[in-house]
């Protein structure tokens, strides 16, 4: 070949870059949303911005006054843009909209969607038999029923394509029979998130999938006048005995478990890691915008000897402040205010990034934990539910342990979020609203940040001389065998400064009529299921055993209490967890709710909110629940 040819191929070659480049243009999106027939603004209407070749560039929701803006990064040959609108009880709405300049203005009316009722419900063979035996007019088990087509018509979210959110099955706990199954055995849970996020679907108008309802969870989001631990351990037991709500002839038994509360200048010194998704999809208000005002609120509260380190991720992960004084508070406030979103989600490799950042700052008698905000969105590099628990179970063992805060919604997945702060020894709340923020990082400070108990478990004996049955209410999720209880390696549930749990036992005792199926194991050849000792005789329900370890320990403690039935006035606090168990149940449908109703719910709240804030915002949230329900029953297609 031509010496000049050999010149001409190397430099052709040399100049020619490894992939195109693409131009790319900042387009503004804004505008509003209405009702197409009064002009009322939507609010919280989700919106889904699109071109060819950029399949999702914004997800973003309205607010209150209906209006929205995004800021889009396109390439510079597009020319239009899809913007994709939906909100519940309206037709979702598809346009194209042309790019003339570096705005795009938009005034979007929506119709409202008129649905027989019939044609959603019924779906199925089984469906359709189960809804021509049930009563047409509203009355009796009403609410319970109108749950249960609210469910079914809402279609909300997996009817919904462009609603992404996943949650974990969860079918309710049975009956059990004491002479087969005298053992219950359970991991705590602390967590919150089920009561917010079904208060954000309450709220805008629509039930929550069945699974996204956690009954432990909707009754451990409210504190309660539980005895605090005193002396070496720093748990406690409290137990106590009513009638239930939804069927006078059982006894439902609590069992309250507290931590100390510990002043926030006495807490350990904390190095803190906040791993904050700052992708595409928490561009929303109520997403990244939120999460920055979150977590200003926790940084105005750490002390001097606190450290703080920030991370993100969007299509790759990066450290965005070294760990870095609490006492500098503003190079800290400012890190977070320069926070924009954009990008894939490559969560695992920021879970990686912030465990080590982590480990290079680890505080040997301090609190060490990475603090997690996001959609749980996770679809760049490590992104399967097994990879992301090896790694926090990993980093669990090294001491450094994760609390998990949900944001959002349409592409929310509560399922992933909810497993790793369980893995990591971590807690696991939604964040709906900044009052939620102040809740959880202000007036919960320690609870949130601080661990005093681990693998917290309970076992509990029921007594067959006075309990023929019994079924725990919610943990369905939290189950143990029974060989789990004395098993020290057997990861459980955690406990902060000042946490409380709370369960609830639906109890039919000895003597009454069995008036729900029970579940017994085969008749045994070679032995009884049960052998009754002396003790059977007692006046005893039932006898609780916990197990817990301190933070550094390896090998659990063990308390216990026995459980006696008074027969007295159930305690306003115990007949308020009652309401929210009842009000869970409604919302699950569930097959043991028996005749209870949202104004039995309603009413046994109301007599026990003694004037406080949380449990008055509790009740609203019910009245609005019976709204939402009535309304769809009496709806009549035009």
């Amino acid at each position: 070949m031509p010496a000049f040819l050999v010149a001409l191929v190397l430099l052709v070659t040399s100049a020619a870059p490894p992939e195109m480049s693409i131009a790319l243009r900042t387009v503004v999106v804004r505008g509003t949303i209405s009702d197409s027939a009064t002009r009322a603004p939507l609010s919280n209407a989700g919106l889904l911005i699109s071109a060819d070749g950029a399949p999702q560039l914004a997800s973003l929701a309205t607010g209150k006054d209906g209006a929205f803006s995004a800021r889009v990064n396109v390439p510079d040959s597009t020319r239009i843009l899809t913007i994709r609108v939906r909100h519940i009880g309206y037709r979702q709405a598809a346009i194209k909209a042309a790019i003339t300049g570096d705005t795009v203005t938009l005034d979007l009316k929506l119709v409202r969607e008129t649905l027989l009722l019939e044609s959603i419900v019924v779906t199925s063979v089984a469906e359709r038999a189960s809804r021509a035996q049930a009563p047409s007019t509203v009355s009796g088990h009403a609410d319970a029923a109108l749950t249960k087509q609210m469910l079914a018509a809402s279609g909300y979210p997996s009817r919904d394509p462009m609603n992404t959110e996943e949650y974990s099955r969860i079918e309710d706990n049975r009956f059990l029979s004491v002479a087969s199954s005298p053992l219950s055995t359970f991991s705590v849970d602390v967590d919150r998130a089920s009561y917010t996020n079904v208060r954000r679907y309450i709220t805008s108008g629509a039930f929550p999938p069945k699974d996204a309802v956690r009954i432990e969870e909707l009754i451990n989001y409210f504190p309660y006048e539980y005895r605090e631990a005193t002396g070496r351990d720093p748990v406690s037991i409290t137990t106590d005995v009513a009638a239930a709500p939804w069927n006078p002839t059982h006894r439902v038994v609590r069992i309250g478990l507290q931590t100390q509360r510990i002043r926030t200048d006495d807490l350990p010194p904390s190095n803190l890691v906040f791993l904050l998704d700052v992708s595409g999809s928490m561009m929303p208000p109520n997403k990244l915008p939120l999460v920055k005002q979150a977590f200003r609120l926790l940084v105005n509260e750490l002390r001097e000897q606190d450290r703080v380190a920030i991370v993100v991720y969007a299509g790759n992960a990066g450290l965005v402040l070294p760990s870095t004084p609490a006492s500098e508070k503003e190079k800290i406030l400012e890190a977070i205010e320069r926070l924009e979103a954009g990008g894939s989600t490559a969560g695992g490799a920021g879970i990686k990034l912030a465990y080590d950042v982590a480990k290079q700052n680890f505080m040997k008698d301090g609190n060490n934990r990475v603090i997690l905000a996001t959609d749980g969105d996770f679809n760049v590099g490590v992104s399967s539910t097994s990879e992301l628990e090896r790694l926090v179970e990993e980093r669990r063992a090294e001491g450094t342990y994760l609390t998990v805060l949900g944001f959002g919604m349409g592409n929310y997945k509560d399922n992933r979020l909810e497993t790793l702060a369980d893995k990591g020894n971590g807690n696991y709340a939604y964040i709906d609203n900044l009052l939620e923020a102040r809740k959880v990082f202000v007036h919960e400070f320690g609870a949130t940040l601080v661990t005093v108990a681990k693998d917290v478990k309970l076992q509990i004996e029921f007594n067959p001389a006075m309990v023929q049955a019994y079924r725990l209410i919610g943990y369905e999720n939290r189950m143990l065998r029974n060989e789990d209880f004395t098993n020290d390696k057997k990861d459980a549930g955690d406990m902060g400064a000042g946490h409380s749990v709370t369960a609830l036992y639906d109890v039919i005792p000895v003597g009454v009529k069995l008036d729900v199926a029970v579940g017994t194991t085969d008749s045994l050849r070679y032995q009884r299921a049960a052998q009754p000792t002396s003790r059977s005789g007692s006046k005893e329900l039932l006898f609780v055993n916990v197990r817990y370890k301190p933070p550094k320990d390896s090998v659990s403690r063990l308390l216990q209490q026995p459980v006696f039935d008074t027969k007295g006035t159930a305690h306003p606090d115990f007949r308020f967890s009652l309401a929210v168990a009842g009000y869970g149940m409604l919302l699950r449908d569930s097959e043991f709710k028996g005749g209870l109703t949202y104004d039995d719910v309603i009413a046994i709240a109301r007599e026990s909110n003694q004037d406080d804030r949380y449990r008055n915002d509790f009740i609203t949230l019910v009245e609005a629940t019976k709204r939402i329900a009535r309304g769809v029953a009496v709806s009549k297609p035009e």
